[in-house]
């Protein structure tokens, strides 16, 4: 292109090593600290159940009134509604309002998953970006409607635990072990933030600027409204807990409110999915006059009827839908629009389906069956067959949660196997305990899998890729709770060595504790078999064979920047059908793709090979300048995206000089012509000839501006690179002054330029010459679109909810002039008035993304020298 689209955080700060260090070790401290308060809990749980035996507890789960039950729904579906409220304010923030109608499914089907499931393994947000760039929205408003959404949340959260503190603080103190002064103290601490924001906030949003950082603040109507909504959503949620508490309790609502509130605190600071074993940890503790059994009782029934129930309902409705969708065709008009974004998030509510039948399978397997089941297993099983049945529980549990990743990537194969090993399970649950209401769920997840088998259509070449350490740590900490379960289940089975080796129909005990040893080898195994992925090449070229093939597939290709496979200084993965393919370089651990696929047929694919395949190899995998349009593909591979910057498009059809915003090129271009300037394109075959005088102009260009030759992402001076394309050249008495080649899209729609080079003493304003002289050339020959290259960092928004990454490329393209002409260069590119044309960078976010930048920076200076020596 034009000028170089190089990343400036390279330039901007070539410690990223260190900076990796550091935010990677913020990210194990995270982690670490929720493992702490899990571990914690959990060891707190097991000493403050002691002598409540689990099936008291699976009995106080039950022991609740129709009316209590009914009243807990009802409270559930008000909480539902309250967080669909939130989504709704959010996009009318963002300024992209929709109907009810529209919000409510995205909201619905977000919350139910990411509450159930946590963001660990299914993300909330991936499914609402799924779900809302189906409805037309574009990622940045995705992400700011996604923060809103968090902070509506946060400040219910602190405004709810703030006048709780100060309503209740003496009965607060006392359930959570603090002093009275210390809950007010706390309580006031709460409300400054809060009151603050009605203070400051007036009648529309207000920007304030504070040590050189800019922040809107809501109005206080908004601010009133995200009060209201968190406040009914946390209160309807308490409620549901409150209602399904033990009778006779004498427990006021205001005290469970605060508990409540408190657990969640917990649960969210854990990073453990679903808050799970950290919120029933708080609540037990927070009670100590209850009695254990019953209270554990009623959060479990919480979590069934406000958490599990939703979920179920989710996973269902998208099972109906796939099933319509199979069997008739939808009626027009916006309920067939509505029932297509509901479509867009199958693949992650049956992932997460499938995730959650895998840890029903592993906790299955750490409690014993019900005693009144033995006598008919002792009737009909031998032995040998109850006790293969109970391990293979707890394999294909974790079997299960294992391809769940597979599931998310939509891969045919871990389809089948999920397919085969949720049937299993059926078979399993019904073996190893005749436990029919597992089965029946087991049923459902299958079914509703079974029906949606359009959604999984990747074959993976790569065995079904790597789980990745998080999935695995997710995975872990489910095994845990399955090990806190067995110990809890069996805390009066005295323990003993030859326990391990006792084979009885009534010995749950050593069949649980087998179970989980090999749930827990199984899982050892595989994080072992993540150390031993083969070495990485240094780099890759392309063979002239290659280059052959790749030849009419780039002649092929709308994308004009197809054209830099011409280079040979990439590698490349082409389809089956050789209709399509990508390019990538390796340096190093990150393994980076030149755009998306390309071709004359691009298959996403083709994206997913590349993923697996950086994934094998223990790569870093990153899409450099991919297109809007493609972001949900990399957001169901998992991936962050980052917004690198905005191409110019000039529209062709009615491209003129004329008219007063066209007055400055005109005097450019008559001022060259005036000085001798003549413009013509000479076609690819003659460009050999002319490559000594254009050798000429280069060299004198990379001197005055002491640079050299990139590569990568832009061409560079090459003979054979050149004698690839036409090229425009300008002459001023016969003598060749400036040039550019040409890149052409396949199907005539756009046409651009990569090296643009101009002589010392060439006339004043020859490049406005060029650029016109190229867009009236491409108007001519029906063109619709000159590409004028990238402007990066242009476009990124500075709002106080946008991504960090939008807000620190902001202030660099604000105030990074002294490394790069940021503005300097879109202004230029704003002369000819274009469209801009965002483009990403999708790679792993968190620690791995400076040594990614730079990897990527050096790759387009040649070195990492060349990065600051331009």
């Amino acid at each position: 292109m034009t000028e170089p689209a190089t990343p400036p955080t390279a330039d901007l700060d070539l410690t990223s090593a260190r900076l990796e260090r550091r935010v990677r070790i913020s990210h194990v401290a995270a982690v670490a600290l929720g493992l702490l308060i899990f571990a914690g809990a959990s060891v707190l749980m097991y000493h403050e159940l002691a002598g409540v035996h689990p099936r008291a507890v699976l009995a106080a789960v039950t022991d609740h009134s129709a009316g209590a039950v009914a009243l807990a729904l009802v409270l559930t579906l008000v909480s539902y509604l309250a967080i669909s409220g939130y989504d709704a304010l959010a996009l009318r923030y963002v300024g992209r309002p929709l109907p009810y109608a529209a919000v409510a499914p995205v909201s619905l089907l977000a919350s139910a998953v990411g509450q159930t499931v946590g963001f660990a393994v299914v993300s909330g947000g991936a499914i609402r970006y799924r779900m809302l760039s189906a409805l037309g929205l574009g990622p940045a408003e995705i992400a700011r409607e996604i923060a809103c959404v968090a902070v509506t949340f946060g400040v219910g959260v602190v405004a709810v635990a703030s006048g709780v503190f100060l309503l209740e603080p003496a009965r607060v103190g006392i359930l959570l072990g603090v002093a009275t002064p210390a809950v007010i103290g706390a309580g006031v601490t709460l409300a400054i933030p809060v009151l603050a924001g009605f203070a400051l906030g007036r009648g529309r949003p207000r920007e304030l600027a504070w040590r050189r950082r800019r922040f809107t603040l809501p109005s206080r109507g908004m601010l009133a409204t995200q009060l209201a909504l968190a406040a009914l959503d946390l209160a309807a949620a308490a409620g549901v807990l409150y209602v399904l508490m033990p009778d006779g309790a004498g427990l006021g609502y205001g005290v469970v409110l605060g508990v409540f509130v408190v657990a969640v605190i917990a649960a969210i600071a854990s990073h453990v999915p679903g808050g799970l074993g950290v919120f029933e940890g708080v609540v037990v503790l927070a009670f100590p006059d209850l009695p254990r059994d019953r209270l554990l009782g009623a959060v479990l029934a919480y979590r069934a009827i406000y958490y599990l129930l939703p979920f179920a309902l989710a996973a269902l409705a998208i099972g109906l839908r796939e099933g319509l969708r199979l069997r008739a065709r939808l009626p027009a008009g916006a309920l067939r629009r509505t029932r297509d974004v509901v479509t867009s998030a199958a693949p992650l509510v049956l992932t997460a389906a499938v995730f959650v039948a895998g840890i029903m399978l592993v906790f299955s397997g750490a409690v014993p069956a019900f005693d009144r089941h033995e006598a008919a297993l002792l009737r009909y099983l031998p032995l040998p067959l109850v006790e293969i049945s109970h391990l293979a529980g707890s394999l294909l549990g974790v079997g299960l949660m294992v391809l769940a990743r597979g599931l998310q990537r939509r891969s045919a194969a871990a389809y089948h196997l999920a397919f085969l090993a949720l049937a299993l399970g059926i078979a399993v649950s019904l073996v190893k305990g005749i436990d029919w209401q597992e089965a029946v769920v087991l049923g459902v997840v299958l079914a509703v899998l079974g029906a949606s088998r359009g959604e999984f259509h990747r074959t993976a070449r790569i065995a079904l890729g790597d789980p990745g350490p998080r999935w695995l740590l997710a995975i872990a900490v489910i095994l845990a709770c399955g090990a806190w379960l067995t110990l809890f289940a069996y805390r009066h089975v005295e323990y003993a060595t030859d326990l391990w080796w006792q084979f009885e129909l009534d010995g749950h005990a050593p069949r649980s504790l087998r179970a989980m040893l090999a749930a827990a080898l199984a899982l050892t195994a595989m994080a072992a078999l993540r150390l031993f992925h083969p070495p990485a090449p240094r780099a890759v070229t392309a063979s002239a064979a290659e280059l052959g093939r790749v030849r009419p597939l780039v002649a092929a290709s709308p994308e004009p920047a197809a054209a830099l496979a011409l280079l040979g200084d990439k590698g490349f993965l082409f389809d089956d059908a050789d209709r399509a393919f990508l390019m990538y370089q390796v340096r190093g651990r990150t393994w980076v793709a030149m755009g998306g696929p390309l071709g004359g047929a691009p298959d996403d694919e083709l994206a997913w090979r590349f993923l697996e395949l950086a994934e094998h190899h223990g790569g870093r995998p990153a899409f450099y300048q991919v297109a809007a349009e493609d972001l949900h593909v990399y957001v169901d591979m998992g991936l962050d995206t980052y917004k690198l910057g905005e191409e110019a498009i000039v529209p062709l059809d009615d491209f003129s000089l004329t008219g007063k915003a066209r007055a400055g090129l005109r005097q450019a271009h008559r001022r060259a012509a005036r000085a001798g300037a003549g413009f013509t394109v000479v076609a690819a075959s003659a460009v050999p000839a002319l490559l000594g005088e254009l050798a000429a102009v280069s060299d004198a260009w990379l001197a005055a501006k002491h640079t050299r030759e990139k590569g990568f992402a832009l061409g560079r001076f090459e003979p054979r690179y050149l004698a690839e394309f036409p090229c425009a050249v300008v002459r001023v008495a016969d003598r060749v002054v400036a040039f550019a080649n040409l890149w052409q899209g396949g199907d005539g729609g756009e046409l651009s330029i990569d090296l643009m080079r101009h002589a010392a003493d060439a006339p004043k304003g020859i490049m406005d010459y060029l650029f016109v002289e190229l867009m009236l050339w491409g108007a001519a020959h029906g063109y619709r679109r000159f590409n004028l290259g990238m402007a990066p960092l242009s476009g990124l928004e500075i709002h106080p909810l946008a991504p960090r990454w939008h807000r620190f490329g902001a202030t660099v393209y604000r105030h990074g002039e002294y490394f790069y002409n940021f503005e300097g260069l879109r202004a230029y590119k704003e002369k000819f008035d274009p469209r801009w044309r965002p483009r990403y960078l999708a790679t792993r976010g968190g620690a791995a993304l400076p040594a990614t930048l730079l990897d990527i920076s050096a790759l387009i200076a040649g070195s990492l020298g060349g990065i600051v020596r331009h």
